[in-house]
């Protein structure tokens, strides 16, 4: 057990990284960020900043040097990162947990050998393997890159088998995953923390509705019959016990037809568990602080429904958006990522938006969210 005033590592100084530390600093924990970017978020409130490339010897040396244990914030740090720090200190999660969750194929290949179901899907390797699956699959589909797609990046829809080989060429011919699309009721989506003795915590099931690929709001706890709530609770456990997993995992599920989908995973804190941090009584950041120092996990108690928005780039397209008139209204709380450079699509911060009920919450976030943008006519 890594005690209060101890060190804890940290590979990748993004968002989630930023509020994983200020979770930390306010437990009583130093943390130490490796990340190249010198303005990120993470680092800006760490306690010490190594500003290195994630594979870069000398600074993987120095994080190892000065904490027992390290975690990460991204799927995409070199999993091969992690396991030269496993040989010297404690990671949590493992270089294999995420270097299954960088890759499609790998990853929805673990999916469907878990018991779990997955959408159809192929991989594709070469144009060969397109006209396997178009014949297999046929349309609707998506191409979906293997590696590096994250908010609706790296894919293309496909209607015809010129679409996929259209997208085939506009990837590079990197390695795919040709997946059918589902006609979807609904996409779900369960944040669970798994500690290193396989005790394993869920928070509720949330709801989630995405604009352009990205995650526009969550709505927790989600509005479904109580079979389909046990059963996305328990695809999400068994992908965690199937991975031996340790760490805060984000588990995507589709459902359709009646039926539960595993979409994707993710190996660190998620997006759409964002609401955790006012909605219940341990946050997803505050799990990922006690897997990392060996302390009990935390058992998540619901304080509210509640409605997470996203606040993207788009949001400050009219000039500084008006907190003042968001934050009126009772129940909204704001969280900024401390970002300098504003750009359309980028995550800058989000609303957590607690009401009475999960629609009155819903519906507190998007009027939050209009406030923010709406300009007054000259």
């Amino acid at each position: 057990m890594i005690q209060p005033g101890g060190t804890l590592g940290l590979l990748g100084g993004g968002q989630l990284g930023r509020m994983f530390t200020q979770r930390a600093r306010a437990m009583g924990y130093e943390v130490v960020v490796l990340e190249p970017d010198p303005v990120s978020p993470a680092g800006a409130v760490a306690t010490k900043h190594l500003v290195a490339p994630y594979d870069d010897p000398m600074g993987l040396a120095e994080l190892a040097s000065l904490a027992p244990v390290v975690t990460t914030e991204f799927e995409n740090v070199p999993a091969a990162a992690l396991d030269w720090l496993a040989s010297r200190v404690i990671c949590r999660p493992t270089g294999r947990a995420v270097a299954t969750a960088q890759d499609r194929i790998a990853e929805k290949t673990f999916v469907r050998d878990a018991g779990l179901a997955t959408a159809d899907f192929e991989p594709i390797q070469d144009p060969s393997d397109l006209k396997r699956a178009w014949d297999r699959i046929g349309a609707p589909a998506l191409l979906k890159t293997s590696r590096l797609g994250y908010d609706g990046k790296g894919q293309a829809t496909v209607q015809s088998h010129h679409d996929a080989e259209a997208a085939f060429e506009r990837f590079g011919r990197v390695p795919c995953v040709y997946e059918r699309r589902l006609e979807l009721e609904r996409e779900l989506s369960v944040v669970l923390a798994r500690d290193a003795r396989g005790a394993i915590e869920c928070f509720p099931v949330a709801e989630n509705v995405h604009r352009n690929g990205i995650l526009h709001t969550t709505v927790a706890p989600a509005p479904i019959v109580e079979s389909l709530r046990e059963e996305a609770l328990a695809a999400a456990t068994r992908v965690a016990t199937a991975l031996g997993y340790v760490g805060v995992l984000g588990v995507e599920l589709f459902v359709s037809a009646g039926r539960v989908f595993v979409n994707e995973i993710a190996p660190r804190p998620h997006n759409s568990g964002h609401f955790t941090m006012d909605a219940c009584s341990v946050d997803q950041f505050e799990q990922q602080v006690r897997i990392c120092a060996d302390l009990p996990l935390g058992k998540p108690l619901t304080l509210s429904p509640v409605c997470m928005i996203n606040l993207l780039g788009e949001v400050w397209s009219g000039g500084e958006p008006d907190w003042g008139s968001a934050l009126s209204l009772p129940g909204v709380r704001l969280h900024l990522y401390g970002k300098k450079a504003v750009r359309p699509g980028r995550k800058m911060g989000h609303l957590n938006c607690l009401a009475q009920s999960p629609g009155e919450a819903h519906a507190l976030a998007e009027e939050a969210f209009r406030r923010l943008t709406e300009r007054p006519e000259a």
